[in-house]
């Protein structure tokens, strides 16, 4: 096998691990809160389209927008894909979802970066806070952002919002 053939079997080896460890993630969230359906306020189920708006921390000011997609899953999981990066640059976000009271709920979820090298140069941390309208098909939120190195240290934070309607 010659290096280029080995570097794309080491690429596809590599795809099939992520896509394994994605199931495998979503599957355990789903049989470890499995009865959880009622208490997480199954409303947000579902996917939704957003208009993200990417703040300035300070001023409130907006700096840009791009589309989101997200899914809610039952048992509390969450995935998530943006126009904000270049997919070659930017994994899809995986995280948890949860019913906090009411109409409101949270998420966190995370997303690596990369270099155009493709080399790891960071991870995004978002947390979310979402207000459902009583309507259940539609939404805002408040976004904070955390940037963190490859050690896991903050490097800058960041601030957004959304909107958001149900996917149908």
């Amino acid at each position: 096998m010659n290096a280029r053939n080995s570097k794309s079997v080491h690429g596809v080896n590599l795809v099939s691990a992520l896509a394994l460890a994605v199931v495998l993630f979503a599957t355990s969230g789903l049989n470890a809160q499995e009865g959880n359906s009622e208490s997480q306020g199954g409303r947000l189920e579902g996917t939704w389209r957003l208009q993200v708006s990417v703040k300035d921390c300070q001023t409130g000011v907006v700096q840009r927008t791009f589309p989101a997609l997200l899914a809610f899953a039952k048992g509390g999981t969450l995935t998530v894909t943006t126009g904000g990066q270049p997919p070659a640059l930017f994994t899809p976000g995986i995280g948890v979802w949860r019913h906090t009271g009411g109409h409101t709920y949270s998420a966190v979820f995370e997303a690596f970066a990369f270099n155009p090298a493709g080399v790891w140069i960071a991870t995004h941390r978002f947390t979310r806070v979402i207000e459902l309208d009583r309507g259940g098909d539609e939404f805002t939120d408040t976004i904070k952002l955390e940037i963190l190195d490859t050690s896991g240290n903050l490097i800058a934070p960041g601030c957004g919002s959304s909107t958001a309607r149900r996917f149908e």
